[in-house]
């Protein structure tokens, strides 16, 4: 049976002391999934605290099972506990959280709050992911989390609020009072407030009884909070009040003015290098085709009018055989073909741009399934500087992203989106406080 909604609480979380750091621009860093080999370098060298060093302890060749990234993670915790590096909060806690940052020249500013959220399995509650999730990521982050018994890195939820009443409370309570601060690699700035008012928080934990949370952005590691609570109750060590029953969330309404969805495009390799003719031979009948322009920057003029036409059955390719971008519109034949390919999906489902993409443009029409996983990039100028870069991409698409009223829908569908049907900018900071699980 499906619990009612899920459990918010407030927490006692463990955060840096500041005068032992100088500055939270030192130790913060993005999720561990966004972080490459070249910024893990970056983070190690910019402070030796660091949070790098707990999320995603760098390997070596001479690693056991004594000796690890994982074990390494937790020695390092430990120490910097006991040197007065972090230190837990006296009482619980609700984290007022804002993000100040820019899209092409508009500033915004998301705002939320971090707590912990009762982590259900899904299908056993009201929290609902969009996305499919895989097994490595999830094992990886067991580890982390066995090993440490502590969140680091917060879940993107989502929930529904009209007016924005519920965070309204929090901004009432944090106006006037300096927060903490920091800005990430990216010059994303972000603040934290804290608030410890029982009335506050009673307001917020009795408004959030009602609400679903979607997952955002974080789905392995609320899986792995999941997995986690399952392990230690085979133990027999997960008893009701156990903080391992809950899991570190950020919770955004999803009628933030500050929160935008950004698209996802496709970079595709080692595949056969097409051309405009050969999209009109494929495609044709399934969807209305116009040349854009040619030659790698003329995907800007190709994503305007993506925008402007701001339509999910709307595209755009790039040929490699003959530098030609192609603008792409479903017609009705195209959504009949897609409810014949996708028969299995909720017709929500079918007319989701990426969606259409994958299955019905490059796996059906394009006969292309099975190919090697493509770049993702958020950027038009990345698409264009990798086409125009010395590796090789026979094949580019722009596509838009999912809504979030689609997001909402579709998981309470129950069905999950293809990967990367959505990428929320900008993610979200690790450093400002830890969740414990004991």
């Amino acid at each position: 049976m499906l619990k009612i909604m899920p459990v918010i609480q407030p927490f006692a979380a463990y955060r840096y002391q500041l005068d032992r750091i100088g500055s939270l621009d030192n130790v913060v860093a993005p999720p561990y999934d966004v972080i490459d080999p070249e910024l893990q370098d970056e983070l190690y060298a910019r402070h030796p605290n660091n949070v790098i060093r707990l999320i995603l302890n760098k390997m070596t060749p001479h690693d056991s099972e004594a000796d690890n990234r994982y074990t390494r993670s937790a020695k390092t915790l430990n120490d910097w506990k006991q040197e007065g590096v972090l230190f837990q909060e006296e009482q619980p806690a609700l984290y007022v959280y804002h993000q100040e940052y820019e899209v092409n020249g508009k500033s915004y500013i998301r705002k939320g709050f971090m707590c912990r959220c009762e982590a259900v399995p899904f299908g056993e509650g009201m929290v609902f992911p969009h996305e499919q999730t895989l097994s490595g990521p999830k094992l990886d982050r067991l580890m982390l989390t066995t090993a440490c018994k502590m969140n680091f890195s917060q879940i993107f939820g989502l929930y529904p609020d009209n007016g924005n009443k519920t965070q309204n409370f929090l901004e009432d309570a944090i106006a006037g009072r300096d927060p903490l601060q920091a800005t990430d690699h990216l010059g994303v700035v972000h603040k934290m407030w804290i608030v410890t008012d029982p009335k506050v928080i009673e307001q917020v934990t009795s408004e959030m009884k009602s609400k679903p949370v979607f997952i955002a952005d974080g789905h392995h590691r609320y899986e792995t909070a999941c997995n986690y609570k399952k392990q230690l109750a085979q133990a027999g060590e997960l008893r009701p009040e156990h903080p391992a029953n809950y899991v570190l969330m950020v919770c955004i309404a999803m009628d933030d003015p500050g929160l935008i969805v950004q698209p996802t495009h496709r970079l595709f390799r080692k595949v056969p290098f097409l051309s405009q003719a050969d999209l009109f031979e494929k495609l044709s009948g399934y969807f209305r085709i116009t040349t854009v322009g040619e030659g790698a920057s003329a995907g800007h003029k190709a994503w305007a009018l993506i925008e402007l036409e701001n339509n999910q059955g709307t595209m755009a390719l790039y040929t490699g055989k003959d530098g030609k971008w192609s603008l792409l519109q479903i017609t009705d034949k195209g959504r009949e073909k897609m409810a014949e390919v996708a028969s299995e999906h909720h017709p929500e489902w079918q007319s989701l741009g990426v969606a259409l993409l994958h299955r019905l443009v490059i796996d059906t029409l394009l006969g292309l399934a099975g190919h090697e996983k493509p770049k993702y990039v958020h950027q038009v100028s990345e698409v264009i500087e990798g086409l125009k870069g010395d590796e090789e991409f026979p094949l580019a698409a722009l596509v838009m992203p999912a809504t979030v009223s689609q997001i909402q829908e579709l998981s309470m569908l129950r069905e999950r989106m293809p990967a990367k049907s959505t990428y929320f900018y900008p993610k979200l900071i690790t450093g400002f406080v830890f969740n414990p699980l004991q």
